[in-house]
C-alpha cells in the first residue's frame, strides 16, 4: 500500500513539475564593402567608396511552459565614426527585440513587444537581416495552431512619436498602424499561406494629418519533393496612399533542382507592376514590397526596392541561381536580367526601351566552424541609358561592388532547469 501511495505521489509531482531552458547568446558581424556603383550608378565626379561597417549583439533567451521571452540588445557602427578617445557612440545601442509569449492554452498564445515579423519567402514580411541594422515592429500577435496543418497569426500594431495629453502629427517614416491575417497550411508536399494585410500610412492635406490605408493580398505556395523545389506567389494591392488610388500587384515563379554531387540550378521570374511616367492617369499602380527582405530578391547591389525604387516604373526580373556546395564550401552565381515594367521616358519626353541592365552576383561562403562563417562576395552591373533616367550616373563606367564578412555567433551559457508549477 505504501508503495503504491508513493508512486501516486510521485506522478501528482512530476504534473507539478515542468522544464525551463535560458541561454545568452552573442553576434559579431564586421563587413568590409567596396561600393563603386552600390544602389545607384557611378559618374566621374564621384569615387568609390570603401569602409568596415559592424553588428555586435547580446541575446537574453527564455523559455518554459507558460511563456518564451527574448531580448536582443544590438549596437551598429561603423568602424571609425567616433574617434579612439570618444566619449559617446555616433548611433548608440538599441534594443533590436524584446518581447514575450504567453502561451494561454497549448494551440493559442500571445506575443508581444519588438519583434521581428518574418513569413513564407520574406517577400512581404522578413527580418531584413543582410542590413546590420535589420528590421523589428513593435507589435501584438495573436497565434492559434489548432494541429500541425494549420497556423494562424493575427498582427496587430499603433505607433506613435512620445506619450502626448492630445493628438499630434506622426512624422516618422513609418505606418502608423497595421493589421493583418496570416494562415499557413501544408497539403502533403505543398505548402500554402495566405495573407492579408491592412497598413495605415501618414500625410498631410490641408496642413492637417490624415491617415491613409492601403490592403495587400495574396498567396504564397511552395512544393517540395524529392530534389525539386518551387515556389510561387501572387499578390495584389489596393486602397489609397496620399489621398491616391492604389492598383498595383506582384508575380513570382521559380523552381530548383538539387543534384547528389552538391548542384543546385534554378531559375526565377519576378513581375512588380509599375506606373508609367508618361501616363496622365492618377492612380498609382506600382506594387510594393512593404517590409520584405528585398535585398534577397532583385539583385544584390540593392537597385531596386531597398530604400528606392518605391512608387516608379516596376520591375520584371529574370533570374538564374546556381549554387554549388561541399562540404563547408558553398559557392553562389546570380545572373540578373532588368527591365522596367511600365514605360520610361527621359528628359525629352522620348519612350525609352525597357531593358535596364544585367547583374552578375557571385558569393562564396566556408563554414570554419558551427559557430563562425567566412563571407565574400563580388557583383557587377551591366546598366542601360534606360537605367541612366531612372538612377542618373553614366550607364557606360564600371559599377561593381565587393564584400568580405565574418559572423560569429557564439551560445554563451545555456542551462536548463526544472520548477514547481505554481
Amino acid at each position: 500500500m505504501k508503495k503504491f501511495l508513493i508512486i501516486i505521489l510521485f506522478g501528482v509531482m512530476s504534473q507539478m513539475i515542468y522544464a525551463q531552458t535560458f541561454e545568452v547568446s552573442a553576434e559579431l558581424r564586421p563587413r568590409f564593402e567596396y561600393r563603386n556603383g552600390f544602389k545607384t550608378l557611378m559618374d566621374d565626379s564621384n569615387d568609390a567608396a570603401s569602409f568596415v561597417s559592424q553588428r555586435t549583439r547580446l541575446n537574453l533567451g527564455f523559455k518554459s511552459e507558460k511563456i518564451n521571452a527574448y531580448f536582443s540588445l544590438q549596437d551598429v557602427r561603423v568602424w571609425g565614426d567616433v574617434p579612439t578617445l570618444n566619449a559617446t557612440d555616433n548611433n548608440g545601442t538599441a534594443i533590436h527585440e524584446a518581447w514575450a509569449e504567453l502561451f494561454l492554452t497549448p494551440e493559442f498564445s500571445l506575443k508581444v513587444g519588438r519583434q521581428e515579423i518574418s513569413y513564407d519567402d520574406q517577400r512581404i514580411f522578413g527580418a531584413v537581416g543582410w542590413a546590420q541594422q535589420a528590421r523589428s515592429h513593435d507589435a501584438l500577435l495573436a497565434i492559434y495552431k489548432p494541429n500541425t496543418n494549420h497556423h494562424f497569426e493575427l498582427g496587430l500594431a499603433l505607433n506613435a512619436t512620445s506619450e502626448t495629453l492630445f493628438d499630434v502629427d506622426y512624422t516618422l517614416n513609418n505606418y502608423k498602424s497595421l493589421q493583418y491575417l496570416w494562415y499557413h497550411t501544408k497539403i502533403s508536399s505543398v505548402g500554402l499561406s495566405f495573407l492579408a494585410l491592412n497598413n495605415g500610412l501618414t500625410y498631410i492635406k490641408d496642413s492637417e494629418q490624415e491617415v491613409d490605408y492601403s490592403q495587400t493580398f495574396g498567396t504564397h505556395a511552395k512544393f517540395s519533393e524529392n530534389r525539386i523545389n518551387t515556389e510561387a506567389s501572387v499578390y495584389f494591392q489596393t486602397g489609397k496612399i496620399a489621398d491616391q488610388q492604389l492598383n498595383a500587384y506582384n508575380l513570382s515563379l521559380n523552381a530548383s533542382y538539387s543534384f547528389t554531387n552538391g548542384l543546385k540550378p534554378g531559375l526565377g521570374v519576378e513581375y512588380l507592376s509599375g506606373t508609367d511616367m508618361n501616363t496622365s492617369s492618377t492612380d498609382n499602380n506600382s506594387f510594393n514590397p512593404l517590409f520584405g527582405t528585398n535585398h534577397k530578391f532583385n539583385g544584390w547591389m540593392d537597385y531596386f526596392y531597398v530604400g528606392n525604387h518605391i512608387n516608379s516604373v516596376g520591375l520584371v526580373n529574370f533570374y538564374a541561381n546556381i549554387t554549388y556546395t561541399k562540404d563547408r564550401f558553398s559557392v553562389s552565381v546570380i545572373p540578373h536580367v532588368f527591365s522596367s515594367a511600365a514605360t520610361v521616358v527621359n528628359a525629352s519626353n522620348e519612350e525609352m526601351d525597357n531593358y535596364l541592365g544585367t547583374e552578375l552576383d557571385m558569393s562564396v561562403t566556408y563554414k570554419w566552424t558551427k559557430d563562425v562563417n567566412f563571407q565574400v562576395g563580388y557583383s557587377q552591373m551591366f546598366a542601360t541609358e534606360t537605367m541612366e533616367v531612372l538612377k542618373g550616373g553614366d550607364s557606360h563606367t564600371v559599377n561593381n561592388w565587393a564584400w568580405a564578412m565574418i559572423t560569429i555567433k557564439p551560445s554563451l551559457f545555456k542551462t536548463s532547469f526544472k520548477k514547481e508549477n505554481e
